[in-house]
C-alpha cells in the first residue's frame, strides 16, 4: 500500500486521514467491506459500507496509476530521454489522461505525417518558423528554399512548408498542457447531437426524438446518453460530442500563435491542421467515452438501488406452500414446499380449460393444501396469472392461507441454470421455474442470489453499460445484502454462502459438502474444521453466519466469536448466563457498558451488542405486507382513466417507475407524476416493491401502454392515444427499455434462458412517447 495516497483520498472523500489509513490497512489484510463496517468501527470510525467501498476503489485506481506511471518511467529510461524535468512531469501527474498526454510525444507511434517530414530534413525548418514568430523578417518561402530536394521528394518551397507544419502540428498535439485545457473544454462544454441515418428514418422509427436532438452534455441525463449511443451502434442515428470549435481553436492560437509575421502565418495553419485533423479526434473520443462513464455510472447506481431493494424484499418465512406458475394452453406448474423450501409434490392442473378440468383442479389444490398444511399459495405474475388467481380465490380455502403474486422476472434463467439442475437433476425446467417462485415467497435474498443480477430486469440499459463496473456494484450489492440479513449454515445453499464475507464459491462447496458428510453444524466453531477455513476466513465469515439451536446461543446472533469472551465476563460480572442476557431485559439493563471498553472494543462496537442481544439474529427486512390487485381488472382493456388502483413498483429508472397493476402489463409513472412536489431523483420517493396507489391517466391499448400517477390530484387529458401522440411530436427524452425484456413466455416445450419472464415488454420508443409529457 502506498501509504501517498492516504492523504489524497482522505483530502477527496473528507474522512480524517487515520481513518482512511485504518481502512486501507484491513482492506490490505483482506478485511471485506461488510466486515470493517460491522466489526471495525472503532478503528475506522463509524465508517459505512459506501465510504469503505469508495476508499478501497479508490485505492485501486491510484494503484492503476502507479503502475501505468512506472511502466512509462521505465519506458522513457529504455529510450535513454528521461530527464529530471519530464520526470518530475511524470511523477506530478494525477490522473491517468494527464499521466498519458505527458508520455505522448515519446509513445511509440505508427509512421505519421510528421515522421515522414523528419525523415525528409525538414525539422529545422519547423524550429525555425515555431520558434522566431515575432520575427516580421523571415520569409518562410525563403527560409523552405533552402530545403527544396529532389532526392528526399521536397519538389519546392510549398512542399517543404507543408511538411513543416505537419511537425509544428505534431508537436501541437502532444503539448500536455494543451491537450489539458481542451479535454476540459471537450468534457465540461460540448454539445451531444444526434441524427438519423440518411434513409433510416423508417427503420429507426424508435428512435425519432433523436433524428434532430442538440443538448449541452452537462444536462444529458444517462437514459438519453445510452439511448444515443444504442441507436449510434445499432446504425440508425449519427452521434457528436463537440464544442464550439472556433472557441478550441482560439484556445490553442494563444498557446501557439504569436504575433502575425509569415512564420506565425504558418504556425496558424499548424494549428488549425492539428486541431482539425489530430487534436479534435481525439478529444472527442475522449468527451465521448467520459459521457459513457457518467451515463454508466448513473444507471448502475439505478440498478444497483433497485437491485437491492429486490433483494431485501420482505420474506414470507420459513411456511409450508403451494406455488403455480401459471400458464394457459399447457396448463398450471403446481408445486408442494415444506417450511425450508424442500419439493414434496409436483403436478399440473388446468384452471382454464374445460369445466371438468376445472373441477379437477379445484379439488386437487384443496387436497395438497389441506394434505400438506399450505400457509401460503404463490402464483407467479406472467401470463395468465390473473385468471389462476381468480380461480383460487372462487375455490374457498381457509382465510389463513395467503393468496400471493410473485415477480417471476429471471425465473426462466434459474430453471434453465446448471444450480437448478443441480438442485433437481430429474425435473424439468417448468417444475424448476414454480419452485423458485415458491422460494422467492418464503426468502427473495436466498433464491434470487441463484440467478445472475442482470437477468432480473430491473435495471436500465444494463447491457450498455460496462460490464466490469456493472458486475463489480452489483457483486458489492449481492454481498452487501446477504451479510446484512446473516445466513443460516444449516440450510443455506452454496449460492447463498458464497456471498457471506470472507467465503467464495469454493468454500461455500465445501461448506455444503461438510454439511452433508457430517450433519448440521452444532457451533461455529466447527466451520474450522471445513476444508480451506483458516482463521482469517473464520474471522471474516463467522459473524454472519447463524445457528440456531446451537449450545451457545450467540452463535444464533450477529455477535462475532471475538467477542465472546466479552460477553461471558459480562455474564460473570452479573452473576448470570450468556442466554440470560438475551432474554431477560432486566439483567442487560444492569450492564454499564463504560467499563468494558478497550483500546479495540469501544461504545460502537458495545452499542451493537446490546442491540443484538436484544434481538438476536433479527432481520433487518420489514415484515411482509400481503398486496392484493383490484378484482375484476385483469386485462389492459379492463383499464379506464381516472380509476385508482393499488400496485407494485417494479423498476425505479432515472424517468420515473415501472408499476405491476395486475394487468400484465406494467404501467409507467414518469418522474413528473410520483409526486406532488418535484422529484429530481425517482429513488427518493419509491423503491422496488413498494405498494403503491396509483391513478390510471392514458390506456394506449394498440400499444400497450399504461399511463399511471402517483399524485393526490390528477387531471386526467381526455384526448385520445393519436391526438396526444401528435401533439407530442418529437420532444422528450430517452429510449426507455425496461431493463430486461418482460416478454410473454412461452408454454409447453422448453423454456431457454435467453429472456426474462413474465409481463409483455413496455419497450418504449422514446420518452416523449412513453408519456414524457403527459399533459395531467
Amino acid at each position: 500500500m502506498h501509504e501517498d495516497f492516504l492523504p489524497k483520498i482522505a483530502d477527496e472523500l473528507s474522512i480524517p486521514e487515520s481513518h482512511v489509513a485504518a481502512t486501507a490497512k484491513l482492506i490490505v489484510e483482506g478485511a471485506t467491506v461488510p466486515f470493517i463496517a460491522r466489526y471495525r468501527k472503532e478503528a475506522t470510525g463509524g465508517l459505512d459500507e459506501v465510504q469503505i467501498a469508495n476508499i478501497r476503489d479508490r485505492l485501486d485506481q491510484l494503484k492503476a496509476l502507479e503502475d501505468r506511471r512506472s511502466a512509462i518511467l521505465k519506458s522513457l529510461e529504455d529510450q535513454k530521454v528521461l530527464t529530471d524535468s519530464l520526470k518530475a512531469k511524470v511523477m506530478a501527474a494525477e490522473t491517468m489522461a494527464r499521466l498519458e498526454d505527458v508520455y505522448l510525444p515519446y509513445k511509440p507511434k505508427r509512421r505519421t505525417k510528421a515522421t515522414i517530414a523528419r525523415e525528409k530534413g525538414l525539422e529545422p525548418l519547423a524550429d525555425k518558423l515555431f520558434n522566431n514568430q515575432e520575427d516580421a523578417a523571415i520569409d518562410p518561402n525563403s527560409e523552405a528554399a533552402a530545403f527544396v530536394d529532389a532526392e528526399k521528394e521536397v519538389a519546392d518551397s510549398d512542399a517543404a512548408l507543408a511538411g513543416a507544419r505537419d511537425i509544428i502540428a505534431e508537436w501541437i498535439n502532444d503539448d500536455a498542457d494543451s491537450r489539458a485545457e481542451l479535454r476540459e473544454l471537450y468534457t465540461k462544454k460540448s454539445t451531444l447531437t444526434s441524427r438519423v441515418m440518411m434513409g433510416k428514418e423508417e427503420e429507426g422509427a424508435k428512435y425519432r426524438d433523436y433524428f434532430e436532438w442538440s443538448e449541452p452534455i452537462a444536462d444529458a441525463p444517462s437514459h438519453r446518453i445510452l439511448a444515443i449511443r444504442r441507436g449510434e451502434q445499432e446504425m440508425m442515428l449519427s452521434m457528436s460530442v463537440r464544442p464550439d470549435e472556433e472557441l478550441a481553436l482560439a484556445k490553442l492560437e494563444s498557446r501557439f500563435v504569436k504575433g502575425s509575421s509569415p512564420a506565425a502565418e504558418q504556425v496558424r495553419l499548424a494549428t488549425k491542421d492539428a486541431f482539425k485533423r489530430l487534436l479534435a479526434i481525439s478529444m472527442e473520443t475522449a468527451a465521448r467515452l467520459d459521457l459513457k462513464k457518467r451515463a454508466d455510472a448513473e444507471a448502475i447506481t439505478v440498478f444497483a438501488s433497485n437491485i437491492r431493494e429486490l433483494l431485501l424484499a420482505p420474506a414470507l418465512g420459513e411456511k409450508p406452500i403451494i406455488a403455480i406458475d401459471p400458464g394457459f394452453r399447457t396448463g398450471c406448474k403446481t408445486v408442494v414446499l415444506d417450511a425450508q423450501g424442500k419439493l414434496l409434490f409436483d403436478t399440473v392442473i388446468y384452471p382454464t380449460q374445460s369445466q371438468r378440468q376445472i373441477d379437477e383442479a379445484r379439488t386437487v389444490i384443496a387436497g395438497l393444501a389441506q394434505r400438506f398444511e399450505s400457509q401460503a399459495i404463490a402464483i407467479g405474475n406472467g401470463t395468465a396469472s390473473r385468471e389462476t388467481e381468480a380461480f383460487v380465490r372462487s375455490i374457498g380455502l381457509p382465510k389463513n392461507i395467503a393468496i400471493v403474486m410473485v415477480n417471476e422476472s429471471g425465473a426462466s434463467i434459474y430453471s434453465a441454470s446448471e444450480v437448478a439442475r443441480d438442485e433437481f437433476p430429474d425435473k424439468d425446467i417448468t417444475v424448476r421455474g414454480a419452485v423458485s417462485i415458491g422460494r422467492r415467497l418464503m426468502d427473495p435474498l436466498a433464491e434470487l442470489v441463484k440467478i445472475d443480477p442482470k437477468s432480473i430486469g430491473v435495471g436500465q440499459y444494463q447491457h450498455d453499460v460496462d460490464q466490469r463496473a456493472l458486475k463489480a456494484s452489483l457483486d458489492d450489492t449481492v454481498l452487501s445484502c446477504v451479510n446484512a440479513v446473516g445466513v443460516e449454515v444449516n440450510t443455506a445453499s452454496k449460492q447463498l454462502l458464497s456471498y457471506v464475507s470472507g467465503l467464495n464459491s469454493r468454500l461455500a462447496g465445501n461448506i455444503v459438502a461438510h454439511r452433508e458428510a457430517n450433519g448440521p453444524f452444532k457451533s461455529r466453531k466447527e466451520l474450522t474444521k471445513v476444508s480451506g477455513i483458516g482463521p482469517k476466513a473464520f474471522e471474516q465469515a463467522a459473524g454472519f453466519l447463524r445457528i440456531r439451536g446451537a449450545e451457545n446461543p450467540l452463535d444464533a446472533s450477529a455477535v462475532h466469536p471475538e467477542r465472546y469472551p466479552l460477553l461471558e465476563q459480562m455474564a460473570t460480572d452479573l452473576t448470570v448466563s450468556v442466554k440470560d442476557l438475551m432474554t431477560n431485559s432486566a439483567a442487560r439493563n444492569k450492564i454499564d457498558i463504560q467499563k468494558y471498553t478497550t483500546d479495540e472494543v469501544g461504545l460502537p462496537t458495545l452499542q451493537d451488542i446490546m442491540q443484538e442481544l436484544a434481538k438476536p439474529g433479527r432481520d433487518p427486512r420489514a415484515e411482509f405486507e400481503l398486496v392484493q390487485f383490484k378484482e375484476g381488472v385483469n386485462e389492459i382493456t379492463d383499464l379506464q382513466e381516472g380509476m385508482k388502483l393499488t400496485g407494485v413498483v417494479t423498476n425505479v429508472t432515472a424517468f420515473g417507475a415501472f408499476i405491476d397493476i395486475g394487468v400484465h402489463q406494467d404501467g409507467l409513472a414518469h418522474i413528473s407524476q410520483l409526486s406532488d412536489s418535484f422529484v429530481k431523483d425517482p429513488n427518493e420517493v419509491v423503491k422496488v416493491g413498494q405498494k403503491v396507489s396509483a391513478t390510471v391517466t392514458e390506456v394506449d391499448v394498440a400499444r400497450k401502454r399504461i399511463g399511471l400517477s402517483l399524485k393526490s390530484v390528477v387531471e386526467i387529458d381526455r384526448r385520445s392515444p393519436a391526438e396526444r401522440a401528435a401533439e407530442r411530436g418529437n420532444r422528450g427524452g430517452g429510449h426507455q427499455n425496461r431493463g430486461g425484456n418482460r416478454n410473454h413466455k412461452p408454454r409447453g416445450g422448453n423454456r431457454s434462458g435467453g429472456g426474462n419472464r413474465g409481463k409483455g415488454n413496455q419497450n418504449f420508443g422514446s420518452l416523449g412517447d412513453a408519456f414524457g409529457n403527459l399533459k395531467l
